[in-house]
């Protein structure tokens, strides 16, 4: 089996050890995930930049698609980082566990791009009409579908690569679902 290793700055390029160091001074460490792109000259400045992208979703909306995502698609990397960064949102343990199964009871408006998201990323974008009708009809714009379905293409590309590289999970484990 080949191992992955999480490079240390050294390992890498000048340009991928420049966002090593913003990264640094951002998170006050260097998520091992994102280190690991820097094994590319390009995937970690092409990942930060979407990353830091504009977007019509809130941080708070931006991490229910996140956890949605991440616990369809089983990334114990990115539910442990995303439950962390959802707390600092203000999300409570409670908000947290409803949202990584697809829904939040307690806001209306998230529920449905909880439940969107859940339905996009289970059906590989074949979503059920049902779920774009309640999406749209609890205010949801067609630039937030957009920008929806960009959050999930985000996270599902570091989900895949923490699948593939099985790299060690440097943030608390998030708690199992029951």
């Amino acid at each position: 089996m080949t191992t992955i290793n999480v490079p240390s700055r050294e390992e890498v390029s000048a340009n991928n050890q420049a966002i090593f160091d913003n990264l640094k001074k951002g998170f006050g460490m260097v998520p091992n995930l994102l280190a690991t792109m820097a094994h590319s000259e390009n995937a970690l400045a092409t990942y930060v930049a979407l990353q830091g992208a504009k977007s019509s979703l809130t941080g708070k909306a931006k991490e229910v698609v996140n956890l949605v995502v991440s616990q369809v698609n089983e990334c114990a990397y990115c539910l442990a980082a995303h439950t962390m960064v959802g707390k600092m949102s203000g999300f409570s343990d409670a908000d947290l566990i409803e949202i990584r199964q697809g829904y939040a009871n307690f806001d209306s408006k998230l529920d449905a791009l909880a439940r969107l998201a859940k339905g996009i990323t289970q059906s590989r974008g074949h979503v059920d009409q049902d779920l774009l009708d309640a999406f749209f009809a609890a205010g949801w714009t067609k630039e937030n579908l957009v920008d929806t379905i960009i959050a999930i293409g985000d996270k599902t590309v570091t989900n895949y690569l923490h699948s593939s590289t099985k790299i060690p999970v440097d943030f608390p484990a998030a708690p199992p679902l029951a």
